[in-house]
């Protein structure tokens, strides 16, 4: 009993130093460094983006990407570092749909056509919704059969004449994505 309870005294006393003030740091280490990866690292169809493409093209400075893989599809969205939007997502899917289908089957309602993109592209504005502004999508079918889908979704707040209008900057780097391949 006395050996338990000299055990217990002993934890006590361990706890007690415990909690209440932190470490300081350490003046002989450097502070901490903030390594800023390629889109591309992500992987999957974050290979097909790079930050200073997306801003050569749109103007606008995305610093954070992460990709992932459903089915066949791979996607990718980048973001800024300190907010949700806005927000640009590529997505990647094999086809076997030839210009006619992509024009009866893909192409949003409302959705226009867009000249000198791939086989077949469209170009679709959408209103917001809850948690996001509006946005515009442009979406082509590539010569070696993949469906491309690459949409920018504005902050709250933002009206819909700004999405129609950052259609053609997003038209730019859309060209410049098809270029690329996986």
């Amino acid at each position: 009993m006395r050996g338990r309870l000299g055990l217990v005294g002993v934890g006590l006393l361990m706890l007690a130093g415990c909690g209440g003030e932190e470490a300081a740091p350490r003046a002989d280490l450097p502070p901490p460094r903030v390594v800023s990866l390629p889109a591309a690292a992500a992987g999957g169809a974050c290979q097909l983006l790079d930050y200073p493409v997306i801003e050569q093209a749109t103007g606008v400075r995305f610093e954070v990407s992460a990709a992932s893989r459903h089915g066949k599809t791979d996607t990718c969205v980048v973001r800024g570092e300190d907010a949700d939007r806005p927000e640009l997502a590529l997505s990647v899917s094999p086809t076997t749909a030839d210009a006619g289908i992509f024009a009866d089957e893909v192409v949003p309602s409302g959705g226009s056509s867009v000249p000198g993109l791939g086989k077949a592209a469209y170009r679709s504005v959408t209103g917001a919704t809850t948690g996001s502004g509006p946005g515009v999508e442009i979406g082509w079918l590539t010569g070696d059969k993949r469906l491309v889908a690459l949409k920018y979704t504005f902050p709250s707040g933002e009206e819909r004449s700004v999405a129609e209008d950052f259609g053609a900057k997003l038209l730019a780097l859309a060209k410049r994505i098809d270029t690329s391949s996986l």
